[in-house]
């Protein structure tokens, strides 16, 4: 169990190759979790999310960026990114604390790590499902991003670029833009 200080600063620092299964496990942890305070169906879902496909395609694309937050040196969550040295558009991929740090304040102080680390982007972009009460709060009212744009069927997003949904909800995504000032 982490102890919460407050006062201590998230540290954002590079993840081993070797913690990536760990990674990849607590999102997709974190994700179900999600998924399932907001749908009677997850319990049924056979299929991990975010699926291996999408988890390898983030991970590995040239520009990925992987890193863990830790608070007083232990790993409260992670983030993976994408960071466009050139455009200076960033994406934000995967980001999440552990269910055991929610509700504190930590995942604020830990995208403020973020944008500190990386000065240089100019817009960060993310998405996340249309369900995510929790997360559309998050990145709305406590991170300063706004939504930009609604995926669905008729407007399909790059989120299903290389896999086909299966059901409407699969399609139904924000986009969240927040422009550095």
């Amino acid at each position: 169990m982490v102890k919460l200080k407050q006062d201590e600063p998230i540290i954002l620092a590079p993840v081993l190759q070797e913690e990536l299964l760990q990674i990849k496990e607590e999102i997709q942890e974190a994700f179900m979790k999600g998924l399932q305070e907001n749908s009677k169906e997850a319990d049924n879902l056979t299929k991990p999310i975010p699926s291996e496909a999408d988890f390898e395609h983030s991970l590995y694309s040239k520009s990925a960026v992987t890193r863990q937050f830790l608070l007083n040196g232990e790993r409260i969550g992670g983030v993976v990114l994408r960071i466009d040295g050139d455009t200076h558009r960033s994406e934000v991929d995967f980001l999440y604390t552990l269910a055991s740090t929610h509700g504190k304040g930590l995942g604020t102080k830990a995208w403020k790590a973020v944008e500190t680390a990386f000065p240089e982007t100019k817009v960060w972009e993310l998405h996340t499902p249309y369900f995510e009460k929790r997360n559309i709060h998050f990145y709305v009212n406590k991170c300063g991003f706004q939504i930009v744009e609604f995926y669905h069927r008729d407007n399909p997003g790059p989120h299903v670029e290389h896999e086909k949904p299966e059901t409407d909800e699969e399609y139904e995504f924000f986009r969240f833009e927040k422009v550095m000032k």
